[in-house]
């Protein structure tokens, strides 16, 4: 058994710590990096004690239960800070992505501390697929946001779809990977294949936009 909140602490200080010599996106991001540990532990809390009334078993919590809360508990801190600071599409983009890695890292701490790291394939998994799936499913929620908010279109539809996506995008995952077989081999591969669409996108979008500002 691990104690989630000493290893927790461990992680935390020191980056809060280093948050403070820093400005700008990097003091941004810290500081949403430790956001997103907390929103993990939190959100750990809340699957277990769905779990513990015994609703749902082990797999169906994981594949029904977990994505819904793990995705509203990230979502919290997302939608005050773009409601509160209304930051701009970068500093945004820099927060949401902080709080995936740092929901992320912690889970996987965690994990490979329960299970353990000798296994290479294990360990692979881990960090190149559900690590970056946690990633993937904020800077989706992200982009729901800052497409409305472009629009002038930042309510309660608007938001509900955006969160909609991420959650069916993270149940997609555990569900593929739930079970040996082909379907976990493609549920491995998406998030990595959708990271790579997005930064191919996002990537076009900055071409684009610099060959416009310089015609």
């Amino acid at each position: 058994m691990i104690h989630a909140e000493n290893i927790l602490i461990c992680i935390v200080f020191p980056i809060i710590i280093s948050g403070l010599f820093v400005r700008g996106n990097a003091r941004r991001l810290a500081f949403s990096f430790v956001t997103g540990m907390l929103v993990c532990l939190i959100s750990a809390y809340l699957s277990g004690y769905v779990g513990y009334l015994g609703v749902t078993d082990i797999e169906e919590t994981a594949i029904f239960i977990s994505p819904i809360i793990e995705e509203i508990i990230k979502f919290i801190p997302l939608i005050f800070y773009i409601l509160l600071f209304e930051p701009a599409d970068d500093s945004f983009y820099v927060f949401a992505t902080g709080i995936g890695a740092g929901f992320a890292t912690f889970e996987n701490c965690c994990y490979i501390l329960t299970k353990g790291a000798e296994s290479l394939p294990f360990v692979m998994v881990r960090g190149m697929a559900v690590g970056v799936m946690h990633i993937v499913s904020i800077i989706a929620l992200a982009s729901g946001l800052v497409i409305i908010r472009r629009f002038k279109a930042l309510s309660i539809a608007g938001i509900m779809g955006s969160l909609s996506m991420a959650v069916m995008f993270h149940a997609l995952y555990n569900l593929l990977v739930s079970k040996a077989g082909v379907s976990s081999i493609v549920g491995y591969a998406m998030p990595i294949a959708a990271a790579t669409g997005i930064l191919v996108v996002r990537k076009w979008k900055a071409d684009k936009h610099y060959i416009k500002i310089h015609e």
